[in-house]
């Protein structure tokens, strides 16, 4: 289709915040034009007046676990061990991959409702989650899960190779659920295997304290020094959490082109510690956010995780000028897409991937606008977006969801799932 929005502000994201006026055309799936506005001899199949509201860049969910939907306020109020091994664990043992495509649409559909244009996915059944993506028309990259439980370093690799071609919306990466729960010999062959296509690995690191001590028990370094010891990160990659990480662990993150992807929410309600968000950015490492998985956050909304990354980073480092709201929605956006390797769709400029929201900006909590885009991580909130486009297709406007199914049959199935468990 050929869109035209027109009467808009734009934040490109380009190279900073800024805010432009104008008008921003969509031809199929990318963007053909942004600017002032000026007549065009296009046949437009719609033409949307924005009335002064703000376009941007879709957020990336840089890290969730979208079918663990069936467990939202269901294992709640334990540390992060007990949590997974007596709640998650043993729940997740009656998932079938038919469930995970049920509870990944559903996952969906809160991504859309929180401005997210795509999500990176670590969980059980990668091909059920490429169908949930692609019968829905979202945008997800996968991550493998190897550990010594599930997935192994042959299957992601076939994963790597099938899904790295297979539809426009998908693509993969490698990865391992974490240091804790996979053996020397299998990260061997992971890097081994990163070498061999020259590609990143993403991985959880230490989220918790009692991990990174453990592992120092284990193999006298950090999770990060260790990883690296073992040529994990030697075509960079990304590292879930990051929360308790040493001066080492930065260098060798910054050295290696690493992303850390914060999840605040979940950091924080599972007590796991505030990251060292403000000494990360001074080293230049690239930021991005995630939500997790909506066991442990238990709310998919990019609003809540940009606040408490600038939030609790002033709280940690008791100074009310630690990292700046526009530093925090370039992590939820360009940086975001950086780290998933999603370069076609970080920003709005012509041949990019639409991949787009539009934020009102008639509602109390973003007047007056003296700052749109500090509005945006200060005083925003779900409500404010009007339209989630992705891929050139509007999945989500007014409230209203163009997925290819009645919501309500989504919210029924995930009810009939998680009642047969019990």
């Amino acid at each position: 289709m050929n869109i035209r929005f027109y009467h808009a502000r734009i934040a490109t994201m380009q190279n900073d915040c800024g805010i432009i006026e104008g008008e921003l055309w969509v031809t199929n799936n990318r963007i053909s034009y942004v600017g002032t506005e000026r007549e065009s001899q296009i046949s437009w199949d719609r033409e949307i007046d924005c009335k002064g509201n703000l376009l941007m860049p879709g957020f990336k969910n840089t890290h969730t676990h979208s079918a663990m939907t069936f467990l939202r306020s269901y294992a709640d109020d334990l540390p992060l061990h007990d949590w997974l091994n007596k709640q998650v664990f043993p729940m997740e043992a009656k998932l079938s991959p038919d469930d995970i495509y049920h509870l990944s649409k559903l996952a969906i559909l809160e991504y859309l409702t929180s401005g997210m244009t795509a999500n990176f996915d670590m969980y059980i059944t990668p091909d059920t989650i490429v169908q949930a993506s692609i019968d829905t028309g979202f945008r997800t990259v996968l991550c493998g899960g190897v550990s010594n439980f599930l997935h192994s370093v042959t299957q992601v690799e076939d994963w790597y190779k099938k899904y790295n071609n297979y539809h426009e919306l998908v693509s993969f990466q490698l990865g391992f659920h974490a240091e804790y729960t996979i053996d020397r010999a299998t990260l061997m062959d992971l890097a081994s295997l990163a070498k061999q296509l020259k590609a990143p690995v993403y991985t959880h690191n230490s989220e918790t304290k009692a991990e990174v001590d453990a592992c120092i028990s284990r193999n006298q370094m950090t999770p990060t020094a260790y990883l690296d010891s073992l040529g994990i990160y030697d075509f960079g990659g990304g590292g879930y959490h990051c929360v308790h990480m040493t001066d080492e662990d930065l260098y060798i993150v910054k050295r290696r082109g690493v992303s850390v992807v914060t999840n605040p929410g979940s950091n924080t309600k599972l007590a796991s510690g505030i990251a060292r968000i403000e000494d990360m950015l001074s080293l230049g490492i690239n930021i991005a956010i995630g939500t997790d998985g909506p066991a442990s956050n238990n709310c998919l909304d990019m609003f809540r995780e940009m606040f408490l990354v600038t939030g609790l980073s002033k709280l940690k480092n008791e100074d009310a000028s630690s990292v700046d709201a526009n530093e925090v929605l370039r992590m939820a956006t360009v940086n975001g897409a950086k780290a998933m390797c999603l370069t076609d769709c970080d920003c709005l400029a012509e041949g990019k991937l639409a991949d787009l929201i539009m934020i009102n900006l008639h509602q109390p909590n973003m007047q007056p606008m003296n700052n749109i885009t500090k509005n945006i991580v200060y005083s925003g909130s779900k409500t404010n977006v009007k339209l989630t486009m992705v891929n050139g297709k509007i999945l989500y406007e007014n409230g209203e969801f163009f997925v290819g199914e009645d919501p309500e049959a989504i919210y029924a199935k995930a009810n009939e799932i998680i009642n047969r468990m019990r």
